[in-house]
């Protein structure tokens, strides 16, 4: 016999299974779906992505006004399939950037084969540098005249480009001088570019087989403030008497402090930097100026290292290339013909 407590009860389970059924009944389709999976693990991931799509997904629609504070706003954007949310799709590659793909494997081949042909012992042409012809001739003049030779290797720091690329010609004149037991002096202005400098003049005196030269004091450290430190290279351009000055790197506005008292000792100045804003007062006080990517290639003409010069010919290809691509998008454009052009990217 049911008691009041137990209709109750009854009456109460009933009202809560039909909550429920209402409340399935009103969930969206991806909750359905995610009920109807027995792992945990599924339901969560399917709800997770779902999550993840919704919060990327957008309405698009123009409000426009008349400036006095009415608005109105354009119907929503709603795609051909019918959907009104847009959600942006993953790309793995940019259809916009072949040309650029295509530069990159064409630039990788060249690479590759001419460092394979350098390797095979190929003559491989570089283009004759005044700058770096008389390096040998300035180290002779120094040593006839029995006074140190000078190397700056600019004022920046060993991230530089133009620092690295006047390290590896410093190499080869420290070399150069050891042979012919010259001084060098290698003044720094950066800490971390001092050791190096100190190992790269020690190793040379060991190549050129007189270890016995080598004084670690050659390679010193002045000061990190930029017109101190030029201040300490003049001073030193006038005690010393240096016979040859080298100035590789990177330089500001202490080029022409330091070139002007070379010039007034009648030192021979050789200068290499890709500074531009610094190249007309190292051309105006120097006797030979490495231009730009002159001082890169310095390396490469001094060393013939395969690696080196292989990857110095294939660059040279490739400016070729870029250049007769140039001139031939000019010459189709000239003439209404836009289909070169639009094969390259817009920016």
């Amino acid at each position: 016999m049911e008691t009041v407590t137990d209709k109750e009860e009854i009456e109460e389970i009933e009202n809560r299974i039909a909550l429920y059924s209402d409340y399935i009944e009103d969930k969206p389709e991806i909750v359905k779906k995610a009920n109807q999976l027995k792992s945990d693990k599924e339901r969560m991931k399917l709800l997770y992505k779902t999550h993840c799509t919704n919060i990327r997904s957008f309405k698009y629609y123009i409000r426009k006004t008349d400036g006095q504070g009415h608005f109105i706003d354009t119907p929503i954007y709603t795609a051909p399939n019918g959907e009104q949310y847009i959600f942006p799709k993953q790309n793995w590659f940019n259809n916009d950037e072949i040309i650029t793909l295509i530069a990159v494997l064409l630039f990788a081949a060249l690479v590759y084969f001419m460092i394979q042909a350098a390797r095979k012992g190929k003559r491989l042409y570089i283009r004759p540098i005044a700058g770096i012809q008389e390096i040998d001739n300035a180290i002779g003049r120094a040593t006839e005249m029995g006074r140190p030779i000078l190397f700056v290797p600019g004022l920046s720091g060993i991230s530089d480009v133009a620092t690295l690329a006047g390290l590896a010609i410093l190499s080869k004149v420290a070399k150069k001088a050891a042979e012919y037991d010259t001084r060098i002096l290698v003044p720094c202005r950066d800490f971390i570019v001092l050791p190096i400098a100190q190992e790269i003049v020690k190793e040379a005196h060991y190549e050129a087989g007189r270890p016995d030269t080598y004084d670690k004091n050659s390679v010193f450290f002045i000061t990190q403030a930029q017109f101190a430190f030029v201040a300490g290279v003049n001073g030193i351009m006038i005690r010393e008497k240096t016979a040859t000055n080298f100035y590789m790197g990177m330089f500001w506005a202490e080029s022409l402090l330091m070139t002007e008292t070379g010039s007034a000792t009648g030192a021979i100045q050789i200068a290499g930097t890709d500074a531009v804003n610094q190249l007309p007062f190292f051309i105006t006080t120097c006797d030979y100026t490495l231009i730009g990517e002159e001082l890169y290639a310095a390396s490469a003409y001094l060393s013939k290292q395969p690696l080196i010069l292989g990857t110095l010919k294939a660059q040279d290809y490739m400016k070729l290339l870029i250049v007769v691509t140039v001139v031939l998008g000019t010459i189709l454009s000239t003439v209404h013909l836009t289909f070169f052009m639009n094969w390259f990217p817009a920016k």
